[in-house]
C-alpha cells in the first residue's frame, strides 16, 4: 500500500508499519480500512482544491474507514474518572477532568489526572475509551503492532507487557522525561507520563489503577 498524501498519512503510516514488519491482526480488515481511508484521504484533498466542497462527506467517509463499521458506545468518561487515583506517592492531585466527543462517527471518551510533587516532578495520567474505533486501536497505537527494544546512553524504549497487556515505555535520562502506556483489552489505552521522575515512579503511577477493572469493561456499549 503506498500512501501518497502527507494529509493522511497519519492514518496510513501505522498500516505501514505493520505490513512492513509482516506482521498483521485481522490483516483483510486493516488492508480494506487502510484502503478506504486512502480513498477517503484522495477525496479530501480533492475538496480542499474545489473551495472545500464535499469535504465534509470526504470527513465521514474516513470516520467510517477508522471506525471499521464497529458500533461501539464510549464508557462513561466519569467511569473512567473514578480508576483516577487520589494521589500518588509524594505527588497530591492538582486536577481530574474527562470529556466524550464524537465527531464524523468516531466515538471517544477520555479521562486525565494531573499529580504535582510539593518541589519538583509531575506526572499526568490518561485512560483513553476508543469506543467504536476500539477494533483498530491497536493499530492506531502503531507500536502495538511491533516489537521494540533501543538503548542508548540517553535512555531507552522498548515494547513489554504489564499485567498480561501490551505495553510500551521510554525514557531519557538527562531531562527525566518518561512515558508508559498500556494496551487494554483491545480497546482502552493507559497513559502515564512525567518530567523530572524516574520510571519507577511511572510505574508506581500505573499501579494505582485498576487495570483487571478497565478490562472488565472492554465489552461494555458494544453493539452487534
Amino acid at each position: 500500500m503506498i500512501c501518497k498524501s502527507s494529509r493522511y498519512l497519519v492514518f496510513c503510516l501505522p498500516l505501514m508499519l505493520v505490513f512492513g514488519c509482516g506482521k498483521s491482526v485481522e490483516q483483510k480488515q486493516l488492508e480494506e480500512a487502510g484502503q478506504k481511508m486512502e480513498d477517503a484521504g484522495k477525496k479530501m484533498e480533492e475538496a480542499m482544491k474545489q473551495g472545500g466542497q464535499g469535504f465534509g462527506e470526504a470527513m465521514q467517509k474516513m470516520g467510517e474507514a477508522m471506525t471499521a463499521g464497529k458500533k461501539v458506545e464510549p464508557v462513561d468518561f466519569r467511569a473512567l474518572k473514578e480508576l483516577l487515583p487520589e494521589s500518588l506517592p509524594g505527588m497530591k492531585r492538582t486536577s481530574a477532568n474527562g470529556e466524550k466527543t464524537a465527531a464524523f462517527g468516531i466515538n471517544v471518551a477520555k479521562a486525565e489526572g494531573e499529580y504535582r510533587g510539593e518541589t519538583e516532578g509531575n506526572i499526568d495520567i490518561t485512560i483513553t475509551d476508543m469506543g467504536n474505533m476500539s477494533g483498530l486501536t491497536a493499530m492506531a497505537a502503531g507500536w502495538a503492532m511491533v516489537d521494540i527494544d533501543k538503548e542508548s546512553d540517553t535512555g531507552y524504549e522498548k515494547t513489554t507487557t504489564y499485567k498480561g497487556q501490551k505495553a510500551h515505555e521510554q525514557y531519557t535520562k538527562e531531562s527525566q522525561h518518561g512515558e508508559i502506556e498500556v494496551l487494554v483489552g483491545n480497546r482502552f489505552i493507559v497513559e502515564a507520563k512525567g518530567n523530572s521522575v524516574k520510571m519507577d515512579d511511572l510505574k508506581a503511577a500505573l499501579g494505582k489503577i485498576d487495570i483487571g477493572k478497565l478490562d472488565g469493561m472492554k465489552t461494555q456499549g458494544v453493539q452487534p
